[in-house]
């Protein structure tokens, strides 16, 4: 058990620490400026000619969760300890969380990018790393960690327990027209060539804990895909066994990759569209990321179906000469119920090596933006996206005051709230003849680490980048 903690523990607080997101800033979803407003909504076109410096044209680093750090560490004698600590109470602690503690970590990562006017439109050239990853932690997994048998009889459903994430190569093809006066389109076709996922979930998870028995039904799955992959079974690994259920289970000291490189192929396409329903007022729409990726090298594992049952302690030698070393000494069954209960919530190997299909997480943005008539140079928006993937998906608002006083720089203001809480964002953008440099933040950091971790939200962000601009304003 205590094993167990310790792993859920340093889990929960690394997530909160270093889940990192780069991608288009939605601070720049209505400032024409800005060079990568296509990978909001590829109906968006530039305003100039335009190619990244490599590794320089888009950097977003950035944090995303309704927990920070400071969730799950406390300040104790000058010193920082874990919520598992003695001193810390169990309200303190768990007043902090949420039902669903969620952490996301999205990387778009432009190795590569170019924009050019030619064919009656628009058209866009990416390279892009993609990394998307996302953690739900329910309230009732601390409050079990934390608090154990509270009465004579305590339940914890921790159902939703889930971690998934999804990394790949993403090679896309954009293009956007205008239609008429008053219509855009646009639409990107991307191919993807898979490095890694990983698909782990509870289903269903329940802790029983009474005076006369305890009792755990676990309930879940994982699918593992890496080219080159080995995940042993104990039995493979010529590890001993207890007893017969233990042969298939999987072996995590002996977890190896021989080999990485492309684990699978795939599609995904962009849509968008941008009307004028008049001068002063425009609205738009995109879709983005509506694909799949076919693995090659899948693994699938199970935990057991069977509950688990402790009904207390037999035949407890207390005198034996023996001492601990004794099979019924106290800790003798102590330790062994510790690795019954590790077995039973431990993953057994179903399949090995075969095809897997899973879909991309897709995002929804609609906007609507104004004119002011009184002063044309700054325009409100607001901006609606909708992250589609289960029990992972999110929404956020955003409104946004945005003004170009000058043809070469324009800037936003703007304030969210999301799934994650609120946020204030803003973006300076400069975009004379030569290049295009861009600054802000979706997400005002608050209070801090030394380390630049946020405490309180898991909510920070800096972007910035720099790319070449070439040809005639558009």
């Amino acid at each position: 058990m205590k094993k167990i903690h310790k792993l859920l523990t340093v889990a929960a607080v690394a997530g909160s620490c270093l889940t990192v997101s780069a991608q288009a800033l939605h601070s720049g979803y209505f400032l024409e400026g800005y060079s990568y407003r296509h990978q909001l909504n590829p109906a968006f076109a530039g305003e100039r000619n335009y190619i990244s410096i490599p590794a320089l044209g888009n950097i977003n680093i950035g944090t995303q969760g309704n927990i920070g750090v400071g969730t799950f560490l406390f300040p104790q004698n000058d010193q920082l300890t874990t919520f598992m600590h003695s001193s810390i109470s169990g309200e303190e602690f768990l007043s902090g969380l949420k039902d669903n503690n969620r952490i996301n970590a999205n990387i778009n990562l432009t190795l590569l990018s170019a924009g050019f006017h030619a064919w009656g439109g628009f058209n866009t050239v990416d390279i892009n790393l993609r990394s998307n990853t996302s953690m739900n932690l329910p309230y009732d997994l601390f409050a079990f960690m934390k608090m154990g048998m509270t009465g004579n009889e305590t339940h914890y459903h921790m159902e939703n327990l889930g971690i998934e994430s999804n990394n790949y190569v993403e090679l896309a093809f954009g293009h956007s027209r205008k239609i008429n006066d008053k219509l855009n389109v646009g639409g990107k076709l991307k191919f993807l060539l898979g490095g890694a996922n990983l698909s782990m979930k509870m289903t269903e998870m329940d802790v029983t804990m009474a005076q006369d028995k305890w009792m755990v039904r676990a309930n879940g799955e994982m699918n593992a895909s890496l080219k080159g992959l080995m995940m042993p079974t104990k039995e493979e690994s010529g590890r001993k066994l207890d007893n017969p259920s233990q042969r298939d289970l999987i072996d995590w000291d002996n977890i190896d990759v021989d080999s990485p490189g492309l684990g699978g192929f795939g599609m995904a396409i962009d849509l968008g569209a941008t009307y004028k329903i008049m001068d002063d007022l425009t609205l738009s729409a995109a879709l983005l990321d509506f694909g799949f990726i076919s693995w090659n090298n899948t693994i699938k594992a199970a935990t057991s179906n069977s509950a688990w049952e402790f009904d207390g302690f037999k035949n407890i030698a207390v005198d034996s000469e023996l001492g601990d070393d004794d099979p019924n000494s106290l800790n003798s069954q102590l330790d062994a119920i510790g690795k019954d209960l590790e077995d039973y919530a431990s993953f057994h190997r179903t399949e090995n090596g075969v095809k897997r299909t899973a879909m991309l997480g897709a995002t929804l943005n609609i906007g609507a933006e104004y004119a002011f008539p009184l002063y044309n140079k700054l325009h409100f928006g607001f901006l609606s996206s909708t992250r589609i993937k289960g029990k992972y998906s999110w929404s956020e608002g955003r409104i946004s005051a945005n003004v170009a006083p000058i043809k070469w720089f324009d800037a936003g203001v703007n304030y969210a709230i999301s799934s994650f809480g609120s946020s204030f964002g803003w973006l300076l953008n400069f975009h004379p003849r030569g290049f295009n440099f861009f600054i802000g933040m979706d997400h005002l950091m608050g209070k801090v680490t030394p380390q630049f971790i946020p405490v309180k939200s898991g909510n920070m962000n800096v972007s910035l980048g720099f790319n070449v601009t070439f040809g005639d304003r558009k």
